[in-house]
């Protein structure tokens, strides 16, 4: 019989088989001493010189034959490995017949196994004795960026993020195997998320764990995306409403079991739509981000900051005791931003309005507390801006009336429940009504005719404004050709746009439309716009202003002087009139008289004409004629009255 270098055994199989055969065969005495053995058992054991018992190179329990049943046992080497055997009594000797008991020796009963398990494409499988690795697929060093060889001896907790080593060590103590999620790391830092589904492994000493992997990264991302979407703002990366509203209502909770204080701040960055207007959206972005960086500031532990909206922030404050603390802290709001924002290399002074409520003094629900907060900051912001205040029950009052104010506009507005009254403007060297300036009232079915100073302000802030002053519009034009076609003289209506009608993009166009259709010549239609207007979006103004003057619409600036004037505007802007404010009119101090003459020489030399509006008595009047004042209106003329007394104001005007 063949011999090998493991003594002289006389074997029952013909040498050149014994050599030849794939399997890994060896043959051991009954004290385990191995007495013969091929090539193929030298690679798979790894076998030296100075081991000569089987049990130097596998944990066996007994030596006793398995009769040709399968076992699996592990290796002594390190990295430990699985070998499957089975073995016979062939005379003195036990025939053993090896081979290796890893995963690719059980891959198809593995993978058969955990897909039907997990209904779907595995991508990688380790085996593992608790949490150090036996063995593992390509597919799953690949995944893990290590190579096979790095990974067998590790332990698998290092691949894992020491959050969900608890997870995966309670799965491998459990009975049930349930699949789970864990977030991996890879050799490179980078992270990776996997499902993974356990089963266990019966071998000759116990049992292994076998687990079944499954990339699951680009579905978590999405998951994330998606929450990131629900609860976070893109533009500010800050918390939304949403999860502001979540988190309130959790501490809210947590507060009542504990009995502490709460406080939210609802602020609103003052004077932001006028920037929005005047430079840009993209640049009222660039602003919002700068505001919230400035905001995460004052983050720490008490400290939650989310957006609300456009320009509107809220802040919840946990864990008061006083409130004091509240006002302090709405304090440190407002002194954070006397630093300028840098938005875009421009340094941007601006201020905040904070409206502040306390649980449980104030509000018991979250959704009450932003109410009570949000009430507080637009009475704040009415007031005075760049400042704070704790909301009180009695804000609520002029709110109310306010919504059941803005109920009505919007009726009245689809009704039409308005009238125009004219105010005459006259020219004071002759003493002629040369003009008549429109103003809207509001005729309310129980309070009577309500002042645009109740109801404008409201139409602005709503958008309504625009449907509501194109009727005045046509209403004035109108009327002005109702009266040349009673033989009235020809005299021009105007009407005060405001800042949104005036910003329309279509505003020339639909103007032109109405002189159409009404019939009204262009030149005895004026507009009024504010000198504040003027300069809000210079290249705009200027296209709109040009397209009245070549329609013949004459525009003049009311209020001159009252805002930030600029002798550049004048000497740009197409205009045909300057409207000296009442202010300068009726406060008679020197140093108004004397703006009174500059305006007036000034529009002069520019050639423009003047005229002063609030005259309401001769001294006056003398005043202004003495200066050559244009043109004059006020109650010393005629209060506003209805087209019905038009007739007599120029009956009148006409015989004196």
């Amino acid at each position: 019989m063949g011999k090998r270098s493991r003594g002289n055994l006389d074997q029952p199989i013909h040498h050149w088989i014994f050599e030849h055969i794939s399997d890994a065969v060896l043959f051991i005495n009954k004290d385990g001493k191995i007495e013969a053995s091929n090539q193929p058992t030298h690679s798979l054991l790894k076998m030296t010189t100075d081991k000569i018992f089987i049990t130097d190179y596998l944990k066996l329990n007994t030596l006793t034959p398995t009769d040709g049943k399968e076992l699996m046992v592990r290796t002594k080497t390190k990295p430990e490995r699985l070998i499957l055997f089975r073995s016979m009594q062939i005379g003195e000797y036990v025939c053993m017949i090896l081979r290796e008991g890893g995963i690719q020796a059980n891959k198809e009963a593995i993978y058969y196994s955990l897909n039907n398990m997990l209904n779907g494409p595995y991508e990688g499988v380790v085996m593992h004795d608790r949490d150090q690795i036996i063995d593992c697929d390509q597919a799953f060093a690949s995944l893990s960026g290590y190579e096979r060889e790095e990974l067998l001896g590790m332990s698998i907790l290092d691949l894992i993020h020491p959050k969900d080593h608890g997870k995966m060590i309670k799965s491998m103590q459990s009975i049930k195997h349930a699949p789970y999620t864990v977030k991996g790391i890879k050799k490179d830092g980078s992270i990776i998320y996997a499902e993974i589904v356990p089963e266990i492994l019966d071998v000759n000493d116990g049992e292994l764990s076998i687990a079944m992997i499954r990339n699951i990264t680009e579905r978590i991302e999405n998951e994330k995306q998606i929450e990131f979407m629900a609860y976070y703002d893109e533009l500010t990366d800050l918390p939304n409403r949403n999860y502001f509203q979540k988190v309130l209502n959790d501490e809210i909770n947590i507060s009542k079991l504990k009995e502490r204080n709460l406080a939210v701040h609802f602020i609103d960055l003052d004077y932001f739509k006028h920037i929005n207007d005047t430079l840009g959206y993209h640049f009222g972005d660039q602003l919002l981000k700068a505001f919230a960086k400035r905001l995460k500031k004052l983050i720490y532990e008490d400290i939650f900051v989310a957006r609300m909206t456009g320009d509107e922030f809220l802040i919840l404050q946990r864990n008061i005791e006083e409130k004091e603390e509240a006002t302090n802290f709405a304090e440190e709001i407002i002194n954070s931003l006397k630093q300028p924002l840098n938005v875009n290399g421009y340094e941007i002074y601006t201020s905040v309005s904070v409206g502040i409520s306390i649980y449980p003094e104030l509000g018991q629900s979250g959704s009450q507390l932003i109410k009570q907060a949000d009430t507080a900051m637009k009475f704040i912001k009415e007031e005075n801006k760049n400042d704070y205040v704790v909301f009180q029950h009695s804000f609520t009052e002029g709110f109310k009336e306010r919504l059941t104010l803005e109920t009505e506009l919007h009726k009245a507005i689809k009704n039409k429940d308005f009238v125009l009254y004219f105010q005459p403007q006259i020219d004071i060297k002759n003493n002629q009504i040369i003009g008549f300036e429109a103003l809207c009232r509001w005729e309310h079915s129980e309070r009577g005719l309500v002042a645009p100073s109740e109801f404008i302000p409201l139409a602005e802030e709503t958008g309504l404004i625009v449907e509501l002053g194109e009727w005045v519009i046509r209403e004035a034009c109108q009327q002005n050709k109702k009266w040349q076609e009673l033989g009235l003289p020809k005299v021009k209506v105007s009407v005060n746009l405001s800042a949104k009608q005036f910003l329309q993009r279509d505003l020339v166009h639909k103007i032109a439309q109405i002189l159409e259709e009404t019939g009204l010549e262009p030149q005895y239609f004026e507009i009024e716009i504010t000198e504040s207007m003027a300069m809000s979006n210079e290249k705009y103004i200027i296209e709109t202003l040009n397209g009245f003057q070549n329609l013949g619409v004459n525009v003049a600036l009311d209020d001159f002087g009252t805002g930030y004037s600029s002798l550049k505007y004048l000497s740009q802007f197409p205009l045909s009139k300057l409207k000296i404010d009442r202010l300068f009119i009726q406060n008679k101090t020197e140093q108004n008289k004397a703006i009174v003459k500059t305006i007036i020489h000034l529009s002069h030399s520019l050639n423009l004409k003047v005229i002063a509006e609030g005259v309401e008595n001769e001294e006056e009047l003398h005043f202004l004629n003495n200066e050559d004042c244009d043109e004059v209106q006020g109650y010393y003329f005629s209060k506003p009255v209805p087209n019905q007394e038009v007739l007599a104001l120029f009956k009148k005007k006409i015989s004196k």
